[in-house]
This record gives structure tokens, sequence and C-alpha cells, in this order.
């Protein structure tokens, strides 16, 4: 929930208040659908319908409540962060939204819609090329910044814990409610790695309510940064497998790591626009097949959840938007979808929880 905000500042408070209500306790999805002939449902948190479209917007919020909280963050501050596109976009839009100047390093082959986003919302743009470092060059570069200039704050996404607490205070309750709501608890939870913020926050939320509940970490096939420990390949799944094993991410406290194809990933994100108007992103296609996998090696029955990172309108020029050739061991295929349903939303999570009254766990949407 909300961490407290320095008396001082009630301007930032009430900005920071008005934040909380445009971001987070998203809708729940139960996805029916049919593959191999089996009936099936995997849930997935809409986490397109934050702010800025993307889950990122919950770390950046909270990175930010939190540095104004213990004093590391003032009024007037430059905010630089390193990002490979959606935490870019979250901490320009919250960032303006409370007056700071934003500054975001970000490597050069990224969606120009990443680009134009991060522009449109008044931040500064710093690309960076793979001969400067690519990815890591962007993190050197934003901690360079920070050493030469005063009064820059660096959210450092990578290795502050408050990104995975993000994740256990609000994604993770908000989950854990809404499959109540509907008399279920989670078996597995799975999600792409970016920052490792959402596996780490959601799974130890959901492991403290039921410690049999299974947590996966998901990779690019082509692009096995976590199993190997290095860089290595290329993958289309922007925002996952950021060249480097992430600080907060602990592997050794995960399930065994799953692996998806970039062009099934995009194969089944396609799918689920085109056949259920769920206009999701590349790396939502490749949490659906994790799921899937998951389910696969659990059970047909298994209540497998995973998140639905962002929406599909910072792809258009990329190969989401173009025919994807299909190959002979794509999952894709075999997904015949059928429906989705919304679980209701959660009341004791609402950003205006504490004034309400009402103890419920549960409303209706």
């Amino acid at each position: 929930m909300s961490t407290t905000v320095s008396a001082a500042s009630p301007a930032i408070a009430d900005r920071l208040r008005a934040l909380e209500r445009l971001i987070g306790n998203t809708p729940l999805l139960a996805i029916d659908y049919e593959v191999r002939g089996r009936k099936r449902t995997i849930y997935a948190k809409s986490e397109q319908m934050n702010l800025t479209g993307s889950i990122k917007d919950r770390m950046a919020l909270h990175i930010i409540r939190k540095a104004y909280a213990e004093g590391r963050l003032h009024p007037g501050d430059t905010i630089a962060e390193a990002t490979s596109g959606n935490t870019g976009i979250a901490f320009a839009a919250v960032g303006r939204a409370l007056g700071h100047p934003v500054t975001i390093f970000m490597p050069n082959w990224m969606s120009r819609e990443r680009m134009d986003l991060i522009h449109s919302l008044g931040a500064r743009i710093v690309p960076v090329t793979k001969q400067e470092g690519g990815f890591l060059g962007s993190i050197r570069m934003a901690e360079e910044m920070a050493a030469k200039q005063k009064s820059v704050f660096l959210p450092r996404q990578f290795s502050n814990t408050a990104n995975v607490e993000a994740h256990a205070s609000t994604t993770g309750p908000e989950l854990y409610l809404q499959l109540l709501s509907e008399g279920l608890t989670a078996d597995a939870f799975v999600a792409g790695v970016g920052t490792g913020g959402t596996v780490m926050g959601v799974g130890k939320y959901l492991r403290q309510k039921n410690p049999a509940t299974r947590v996966y970490p998901m990779e690019p096939a082509e692009s096995p940064t976590l199993s190997t420990g290095c860089k290595i390949g290329q993958h289309r799944i922007q925002g996952i497998s950021d060249e480097f094993v992430p600080a907060i991410l602990q592997l050794h406290h995960l399930e065994p790591v799953v692996d998806v194809c970039d062009g099934d990933s995009i194969l089944m994100a396609q799918k689920l626009a085109s056949e259920l108007g769920l206009a999701v992103g590349i790396s939502s296609g490749a949490n659906f097949l994790a799921a899937l996998k998951v389910q696969d090696a659990l059970g047909g029955d298994a209540v497998v959840a995973t998140v639905f990172a962002d929406d599909n309108k910072k792809y258009l020029s990329t190969d989401l938007l173009r025919d994807e050739p299909v190959k002979s061991h794509y999952l894709s295929s075999e997904v015949t979808l059928q429906e989705f349903r919304t679980t209701r939303r959660v009341c004791n999570v609402c950003a205006d929880a504490d004034d309400c009254g009402k103890p419920v766990q549960v409303c209706e949407s």
C-alpha cells in the first residue's frame, strides 16, 4: 500500500495520491482456451490498463514515493534512468506529473514508439548505440550523470529492492484476492524477466500466502541470459532479457527458467488481439505461452497466473504488426482461444481503501 510521504510536501503528497488512482488495481482476466483437444484456463493481470499502458507504472510510482518519504528525492531534482522503454515511459509520466526533469538513457534499437512516447511526455532521451555499450552503457551513463551533477536521483530499477516491494505490496495482493474471489489459489505464477521485480515481488507475496506456490521466470529461447548467466544471442521480446542477470533477481529461490521463442510470442500476441480483442505486447504473448508450458508440467487443471505487461501500441513499427512465419515447434498454432472473463476488482488494495470504511475483500467493478 502507500508509503508515507513527508508532511513538509503536501502538494507532492496530493499529486502522488492522484497518481495512485491511475495505477494498479487492474482487472484479472480468465482466458479460456483449448490446446490439443483439452479445455483450460490461464489467468493474467491486465497491466496494459495502467496509466502509461504498462506494469512499470507500479514500480515507478513506488520508487518515487519511497524516495520522497526517505528524503532522497526533492522537488526539482532530475530523475535519470536506464531503460529499454516501458520504465522510461513510466518515469517520464510520473516524474513530469510531479514536476521533475527526466532524462532517459536507452539503447537506440528500441521501438520508435517507445522513444516517441518518452519524448512526448517531456523527458530528454539519450540514445545509446551498441558501440557505446548498449544497455550496460546506458546504466553506466546514468551513473556518470549522477556523479557529475547535483540533484540527480537514480531509481536504479535493476538493483533497487523497492522494485520488488512495488509488486509484493500491490500486484501480488491484487492477484491473490482476485483469485480468492473465484474460490481459487494460484498453483504457479510465471513472468518474463526484465528487472525481475514482477516475478520476485508477486512470487514473494503468493508464497507468503501459500508456500506451495511455484514461481517461474521466463526468458527468450533465442537469448537465454538467465540460463547462461551472460548475454547471448538476440531476440525480439523487448523489455526482457536485457543483456545481464539483474541484481534483484534471485534465481535460486525460483523454479527452473521457462523459455519461449520470440516468433511464437509474436504470433500469440497477434492471436490475443485479433481473436479476443486483447491488444497486448509481445511479452504478453510470451507470458501466455510460458504459463501454458507450466500448466503442461503441473496438469491442465492447475491454476497458473501471469501478467500481460503492456499494450501493443508500443510495437506498431515492429514485427508484431508484420506477418510472422509459423514454425513446426511453435505452441501458438496449437492454441484455440475461446473467450475471456474478468474477475472483480479488489477493494482493500484500492488507493481510497483507507478512507472507504468498507472492510470487504472484493467489489464489483
